[in-house]
């Protein structure tokens, strides 16, 4: 290996590490009654792709449908989603955002933001510039 050359096992090994971590301090920013993981991970789905089916869901999700359909009972008794007759398949309900989940998705991703913001300005400009141009480099690979 040239002596300029990146290690890209051990590279990918610490990328996938540094997200894990990210993802678990974000997660751990939830303060008590907000939503958990999986809720918040089905109501931001919804803001991005609308109305789904609870077996679509579950497959975005990677779960099985009975979970699906558990997420999406909690989230339904607690206002942030609501069923309505899918249009062409009478078996289905179609699940979408009410006006109540659509506030407490944006709370939830504030509070993690206010987080992340705030970890950001401890940081030196240059390791912040450092930052961005990582970002864009992850956001040009997926």
């Amino acid at each position: 290996m040239p002596p300029d050359a990146v290690d890209l096992p051990a590279t990918a090994a610490d990328l996938r590490m540094a997200v894990k971590l990210l993802a678990q301090r974000l997660r751990a920013q939830a303060r008590p009654g907000d939503l958990s993981w999986s809720q918040e991970s089905v109501v931001s789905l919804l803001d991005r792709q609308g109305a789904l089916t609870v077996t679509e869901l579950a497959k975005v999700e990677g779960v099985r449908s009975q979970s699906m359909g558990s997420t999406v009972a909690s989230l339904e008794a607690l206002g942030l989603v609501r069923r309505e007759p899918h249009p062409t398949d009478g078996r289905q309900s179609l699940i979408s955002l009410t006006d109540q989940g659509n506030r407490a998705l944006g709370e939830a991703r504030a509070a993690k933001q206010t987080w992340l913001v705030g970890l950001l300005g401890e940081l030196s400009a240059a390791e912040q510039r450092t930052v961005r141009a990582g970002i864009d480099l992850l956001l040009r690979l997926v």
